[in-house]
């Protein structure tokens, strides 16, 4: 996906589950999701090349991807 819809994706797929993993080949996404994950105060990973992990601060997380 290319940016702004990873972001905008998963700000919305983090109001219905603890946590989401996202891939998306553009090269400013990972900067993107890492600071939407800051402005919400989610965690943030990334999971190697054009995977990232977003998830909610509390409590263990059930995945979804996106």
């Amino acid at each position: 996906m290319k940016c702004p819809w990873p972001a905008l994706r998963a700000a919305r797929a983090m109001r219905e589950t603890d946590a989401i993993v996202i891939e998306a080949d553009d090269p400013i996404a990972g900067a993107e999701l890492e600071a939407l994950a800051r402005q919400n105060g989610w965690n943030f990973a990334a999971l190697g090349q054009d995977r990232y992990r977003l998830s909610h601060r509390t409590g263990p997380a059930e995945t979804r991807e996106i």
